[in-house]
């Protein structure tokens, strides 16, 4: 793919933010007519929407806390991808084991998963069952059978969070769209009746000016920072590890419970993901970190539930972390960040401006239409409905089906002329995180660098002196090992 030139000229919508929100809403507008230019300052999902649990799921948790609407509405759209992007959702039983004392409740749980089932339109991806102590046992070989009472099982889905953003902006761009990373909104002022916005390429310091209809800020962690915004965030910390999957050979995914919060233990091929922690974090969202007390913590809770695991610190072989943007509670007390509902908003501060804040992965498809239609209805265009919920996400791209699923591509030179030519990919960290996830998966990461790096550099021409410095930002920029 020749990355297409920045230049100045009118558009429909504008929409700053690469991530899946972003992404979604580039496709949808596209795919309705509007003439549609997306921006992101940094490389496609390379916030929040490349450091998820990697899940498309209703949320348990969140129907127990009472957001009814805010379940039935993720679990519908986790029945709806699962059908338009197969390739990216692999249904998975999850089992929630209770023991004596947590606040989770047997009986409880055992209602949750039926009223579950019946939130994704009285179909889920496989059919929720209760279980006694020894059967949780039997399906969850080693967790601690002192205090267990049972549990539950029921289905979600495993997706791959970056690799949704990559296929969904291919979409967008099929549908004329034009969207670009690693260009960065410089300032935007209203003009007449519409915007003239000046984004800067961050290689070339380039700078153009685009006269937009309307934009949207759908940045994410970053949306309160940007000129003109409305939205007031509450930032946390999510953390996740992945080990070996011979350490704890689960055959589905298990959750555990550490008072009212939720962890996961996460089935990924030859590995499982670990987490996720829950906690404020007020710095930088581009530098969010795994530290110590984050990894001490969740391999507690892991350990505590798998008593003869034992898993130790040095035995894992990745992490992530990242912050969730979500949206300030107003006028109730602030509460602990697992309190804090996932509802997204859309707001219009100023005419022509949308602020689109909140919501979940599983979600981003509906808040894409919901940010179009208002979108739509200001600029006074004529558009059909969204047909994002009848096409399928890859349909005329057999690269989509051939590059890209919940688990990494094979470790290949064709996958990196692939990612090269026609994922704009231009770093090597986008290639290792966020195109493959080859980091996360292999433990040789040194290896994995040297060999793929050389790769890049016949794909895009790299000097042996920029191919070192690619390597050399690789290792600043990933985040486990530590510096």
């Amino acid at each position: 793919m020749t990355r297409p030139s920045l230049r100045p000229g009118s558009v429909d919508l504008l929409v700053i933010g690469g991530g899946i929100t972003g992404a979604g809403i580039a496709r949808d507008a596209a795919m309705r007519g509007l003439n549609t230019v997306l921006v992101e300052q940094s490389d496609f999902a390379s916030g929040t929407s490349s450091r998820s649990s990697r899940l498309l799921h209703g949320g348990l948790r969140y129907l127990a806390q009472g957001h009814i609407r805010l379940v039935m509405e993720a679990s519908h759209e986790k029945m709806r991808l699962s059908k338009l992007a197969p390739h990216l959702s692999d249904p998975l039983r999850f089992y929630f084991p209770v023991w004596r004392g947590d606040p989770w409740p047997r009986w409880q749980l055992a209602v949750g998963v039926r009223v579950y089932d019946l939130l994704c339109g009285g179909r889920n991806l496989g059919v929720s069952a209760a279980h006694d102590g020894a059967g949780m046992l039997s399906r969850v070989p080693g967790l601690r059978s002192s205090g267990l009472t049972g549990g539950v099982s029921y289905f979600d889905a495993l997706t791959n969070d970056a690799r949704l953003v990559i296929d969904t902006l291919r979409s967008a761009e099929r549908a004329g769209a034009s969207v670009f990373n690693y260009v960065r909104l410089f300032s935007a002022a209203r003009s007449g009746s519409g915007w003239s916005c000046v984004v800067r390429d961050q290689s070339s310091g380039e700078q153009v000016e685009l006269r937009a209809g309307a934009v949207v800020n759908a940045t994410g962690a970053w949306a309160q920072q940007i000129p003109h915004s409305s939205v007031r965030l509450r930032l946390t910390k999510g953390v996740h590890l992945v080990i070996d999957r011979s350490r704890l050979p689960v055959d589905g995914a298990v959750v555990l419970s550490e008072g009212k919060r939720i962890l996961f233990v996460i089935p990924w091929g030859e590995r499982l993901i670990l987490g996720t922690t829950d906690t404020d974090y007020n710095g930088d969202p581009a530098d969010v970190r795994t530290d110590t007390q984050d990894v001490d913590y969740v391999l507690r809770v892991v350990n505590r539930a798998f008593p003869s695991a034992r898993i130790r610190p040095e035995e894992l072989i990745s992490t992530w972390a990242g912050v969730r943007p979500l949206i300030a509670p107003r006028h109730v007390p602030a509460g602990t960040p697992s309190d804090v509902s996932r509802n997204h908003e859309i707001r219009m501060p100023e005419p022509g401006w949308f602020d689109v804040a909140g919501g979940k992965l599983t979600t981003y498809r509906l808040m894409a239409e919901q940010a179009v239609d208002r979108a739509g209805k200001y600029l006074g265009a004529a558009m059909p409905p969204s047909p994002t919920t009848r096409v399928p996400l890859a349909e005329g791209d057999a690269g989509a089906v051939q590059y890209s699923g919940v688990l990494p591509p094979p470790l290949t030179a064709s996958v990196v002329a692939h990612c090269c030519k026609y994922e704009w990919t231009r770093c090597l960290d986008d290639l290792l995180l966020r195109r493959t996830s080859w980091h996360y998966y292999h433990p040789a990461h040194q290896d994995v660098a040297e060999q793929v790096s050389r790769w890049m550099a016949g794909e895009l021409g790299w000097s042996e002196e920029q191919r070192q410095s690619e390597v050399d930002r690789y290792q600043q920029v990933v985040d486990w090992p530590p510096r």
